[in-house]
């Protein structure tokens, strides 16, 4: 028998109507306030042409405006396709195309980005000043959620750089928050701080807690490490998610002070800590509990808790109360505590597959398990130890970057005969992705005019922050790029990220 539940926001401002559900740039809306919000916005959307049923995709900042809009398509059944803003406008049109998206809501801060895909692709684009000025048509609002039923779509680059859109079901989110209760508790007074943005699952799923449990989110447009602290001490913020680069502003911008002692959580994603971080936030007294986990994962899968975070240095923790972990081999079989191999996972907020691959969903999905590419292994404890984000996947400043995705751009141009892409250490990002460029006999092309190539086709955070010309790229018998290679030389380089002079 199919899993039913009633609408959620509906649901919420029946149960809690006067309880505060957002505020964003001082501005506080309560659930009431919110459903009534976004059910007027949902009936500008049927105005607009907007119907269950139908897949509309999403370009848009964190605002109050976007989360009504983003709970109005929820609201109606409308498959949502949740770009990501730091794209250019070929990688979006090219989403938007893969999606089959009917038309693509935003507004009027990207027009510049909105100008070029209309130049790329015939979608119907509606502008969310136009879409607000619209009067109010009748619309079918869903009582009941459905949970095996896909609510939202967010792409992620794949291994061959195609990216692929992730399906995420009413019931994916409905876990997701529900594990995450079971794993940091719930307070009456909790508020969570979103500094992330809400077209990534790390946003995105703060949204979804935020009508499962009846907590607060306090939105930020971005992450400034100052004004964070400010909110966190004005609305008595006691959740915030975050990615090694924002927690380590946070620590400089602390100073000699300490977060306030009602502050008990901040989730970290993207990556594990160094020691250097962990050890400051413990001398300042931050909770720091590590993650692990992905879109296919509707958020947070494994996640260690502060009082292991030194004790089990680089873990990220555990399953969370529904999931499951099992560490494989090359042969499918099952390895013992310490051994390395494939990260596989299995819960009921792993994602059913791939929108419009049924070919990768049956090779990532066997028999409920999603085999992740990541390499890791469990300790006798059965802490998850993350050794490879998915083999070659860099990431920087939380953001996901495929390698592949890369050379196919620098292979693109007509003077580039082999490419290579590894990540490198940033003090800043993390990791910054760091290209090896062949040229073809005769041709003639400098650093510079290839970083502006791939600025052309590549969002700002996936160009290469260097080019190293080589004469040659190291391939096995089978060309196969050997990355680890690429590391080496990187690494005889210095520090610096300077290519090489030839």
């Amino acid at each position: 028998m199919e899993q039913q539940m009633p609408n959620w926001l509906k649901k919420r401002a029946e149960l809690t109507p006067e309880r505060t559900a957002l505020i964003f740039e001082n501005k506080s809306y309560t659930f009431l306030q919110l459903y009534q919000s976004a059910s007027k916005a949902a009936g500008q959307l049927a105005f607009a042409g907007i119907s269950s049923g139908e897949v509309a995709a999403v370009l848009l900042p964190n605002h109050s405006d976007s989360v009504m809009i983003l709970y109005a398509l929820q609201m109606m059944g409308v498959r949502t396709v949740i770009l990501n803003n730091r794209l250019t406008a070929k990688e979006l049109a090219w989403q938007l195309e893969d999606s089959d998206a009917a038309a693509l809501i935003s507004e009027d801060s990207f027009e510049e980005k909105l100008s070029q895909i209309k130049k790329e692709s015939t979608i119907k684009i509606l502008p969310k000043e136009k879409i607000f000025q619209f009067p109010e048509a009748d619309f079918q609002l869903l009582e009941e959620y459905h949970l095996d039923e896909v609510t939202t779509v967010m792409y992620t680059s794949g291994t061959t750089g195609s990216p692929k859109g992730v399906l995420q079901t009413y019931g994916n989110h409905w876990w997701s928050a529900a594990a995450s209760a079971l794993n940091i508790g719930l307070q009456e007074n909790d508020k969570w701080l979103c500094a992330v943005p809400i077209f990534h699952i790390s946003g995105y799923s703060i949204l979804m807690r935020s009508l499962v449990y009846g907590m607060c989110v306090v939105l930020y447009r971005n992450f400034n490490e100052r004004i964070v602290l400010e909110g966190i001490e004005q609305h008595r913020v006691t959740i915030m998610s975050a990615v090694s680069t924002m927690l380590l502003r946070l620590t400089d911008a602390l100073g000699e002070t300490r977060l306030p002692e009602f502050f008990r959580c901040l989730l970290l994603g993207g990556g594990p800590a160094p020691l250097s971080l962990l050890e400051t936030c413990k001398q300042k007294g931050i909770p720091v509990y590590q993650t692990y986990g992905m879109t296919e994962t509707s958020s947070q899968f494994a996640t260690l808790a502060p009082e292991y975070s030194l004790e089990k240095l680089g873990s990220a923790g555990k399953a969370l109360f529904p999931n499951q972990i099992k560490i494989i081999s090359e042969l499918g079989i099952e390895v013992p505590a310490q051994s390395e191999g494939e990260i596989i996972v299995k819960g009921p907020n792993v994602t059913p597959g791939y929108l419009h691959r049924e070919d990768e969903t049956k090779e990532k999905i066997k028999k409920g398990w999603l085999h992740t590419g990541d390499l890791g292994y469990l300790d006798k404890d059965g802490f998850l130890y993350v050794l490879d984000r998915r083999t070659d996947l860099i990431i920087s400043g939380g953001e996901n970057i495929y390698p592949a995705e890369i050379e196919g751009v620098l292979l693109g141009h007509k003077a580039v005969e082999d490419a290579g892409v590894i990540g490198v250490a940033d003090p800043e990002w993390g990791h910054v992705p760091l290209a090896f460029v062949v040229r073809k006999a005769g041709a003639a092309i400098d650093e510079s005019s290839l970083i502006s190539y791939c600025t052309d086709s590549l969002a700002k955070y996936k160009v290469p922050k260097g080019i190293v010309f080589s004469e040659s790229l190291p391939r096995n018998a089978s060309k196969k790029l050997l990355r680890r290679k690429l590391r080496d030389w990187a690494a005889g380089q210095g520090e610096t990220h300077e290519p090489s002079k030839d």
